[in-house]
């Protein structure tokens, strides 16, 4: 079996612009598969509203976004996740009052002749049990699989938004600000889960934590005022005076 290295999802010239200002600015990057991509930067620097163009929840003021070749620049959120780019990390693709198992098996249900149904009899969807229990295991969340989600702590809540999105089995997972308000107990645990999920798949996260971008990241895009203003490793980021001057003193666009 011959394997691409073409990158995975690509972006030309991408450019957004509100009321004049460029929020994004004639970027073009693109992202290798099975790789852990890092997009940071000071606030304001864009990288937010990169990744909404990325997951089709913004539409370009112009360029193009191309994913396994193909021009995606302005299908809608669903159309992507049916190419397989999910986003995970989005509190509204919870149901809160079904179990965490409900909420993966709604999850896969999805993928099945079931489709059509929200929630097919508990006969039906009985052979979803297993495989939703098998990642909600990948993810840590085993022991909480009878929880009802209103009512898991924050970091667990984070912890099945990633189940939810796994379930789909995407070669593609975006995953916004992951460790977002957690405590140092979550984050060590996240930072492992995106580790152990890595495998297999790529993965672009919008994280403001450099400790995990360092743990996590194979690549690192550093973005200030819309533009890219490098592209290494960690290490190399990190040494380029450009970046510490853009935390430590700019970079609000």
């Amino acid at each position: 079996m011959v394997v691409s290295t073409a990158p995975i999802i690509a972006t030309a010239d991408l450019t957004k612009e509100y009321a004049g200002f460029r929020a994004v600015d004639g970027v073009s990057l693109s992202f290798e598969r099975e790789r852990v991509h890092a997009i940071i930067g000071p606030n304001g620097a864009g990288k937010t509203t990169l990744f909404n163009l990325l997951s089709g929840f913004t539409p370009p003021t112009s360029g193009t976004i191309f994913f396994e070749g193909r021009d995606i620049t302005h299908a809608p959120p669903a159309d992507l996740a049916q190419l397989g780019i999910v986003r995970s990390f989005q509190i509204t693709s919870i149901f809160p009052h079904l179990t965490a198992l409900e909420n993966v098996k709604v999850s896969l249900q999805a993928k099945t002749l079931l489709s059509h149904r929200f929630l097919a009899s508990s006969r039906a969807t009985r052979a979803l049990d297993e495989p939703a229990l098998r990642i909600l295991n990948d993810v840590g969340m085993a022991e909480f699989a009878e929880h009802y989600a209103a009512y898991l702590p924050y970091g667990r809540k984070r912890g099945l938004e990633l189940a939810i999105s796994l379930a789909q089995d995407p070669p593609l997972l975006l995953l916004d600000e992951p460790t977002a308000g957690m405590g140092h107990e979550d984050i060590a645990r996240t930072i492992g889960l995106i580790k152990r999920i890595a495998k297999g798949r790529t993965i672009v996260l919008v994280e403001h934590n450099l400790r995990v971008v360092e743990d996590v990241c194979d690549r690192v895009t550093v973005m200030q005022r819309g533009r890219i203003l490098i592209e290494g490793s960690y290490a190399e980021v990190r040494a380029d005076q450009r970046v510490v001057d853009a935390y430590l003193g700019g970079g609000s666009a």
